[in-house]
């Protein structure tokens, strides 16, 4: 079982609270689908292939969700939400205090290929579920964006670092730009916002 997955909360569902035996279903799921997305990439995942290689029935992997979009954005937040806070050195500029913010995230993304690209495509569902995993990842992104700026920070920096991260991740997952590079894309957008600021 990955580390990283078995450190998200165990009783928390996408919008439920859940008993400790569903919770390691839940776990084991999306562990399998992190599997199973390494193996046939996302156009070839299916739901019913992650609940054959989890252990349990289709009808009960369907129980905790509703489509593959939904399960892979669940895999790609729980891997998120497994990170470690960011160091941010208050020396450092803000435009590299940004960058550190990202470290880990990027360290994912190159570590998770088949991930990261299957969550551009998932992310977008127009599914509850998924809407409600999209907003907590972006309230998460923008914690570690507030957090690099420290106490302060200008509303509308924050919200323009939003939107180019928004689009930075796209990109990157449709292959138009290397994950590798998005915290020095990231760190360009931050200096001329904080220049525009000063």
């Amino acid at each position: 079982m990955s580390s990283s997955l078995a450190s998200t909360p165990p009783n928390e569902g996408t919008r439920r609270v859940l008993s400790a035996r569903q919770a390691r279903t839940v776990q084991g799921l999306t562990v399998a689908a992190l599997e199973e997305l390494r193996a046939v990439g996302y156009e070839q995942l299916t739901v019913r292939n992650v609940a054959r290689r989890s252990g349990v029935a289709p009808a009960t992997a369907y129980t905790y969700f509703a489509s593959k979009e939904h399960l892979v954005t669940e895999v790609f937040w729980r891997k998120l939400n497994a990170l470690p806070e960011p160091r941010i050195d208050r020396r450092r500029c803000p435009a590299d205090r940004v960058t550190d913010a990202l470290a880990d995230i990027m360290r994912l993304a190159a570590d998770e290929p088949a991930l990261m690209s299957a969550c551009t495509i998932a992310m977008m569902a127009d599914d509850p579920d998924v809407r409600h995993l999209r907003d907590r990842i972006g309230l998460e992104l923008h914690r570690r964006f507030a957090a690099a700026l420290g106490d302060g920070a200008d509303g509308g920096v924050l919200r323009a670092l939003d939107l180019a991260m928004a689009g930075a991740l796209v990109r990157a997952g449709t292959g138009h730009l290397p994950y590798a590079d998005v915290p020095g894309r990231m760190a360009e957008v931050a200096t001329l916002l904080l220049e525009k600021r000063s």
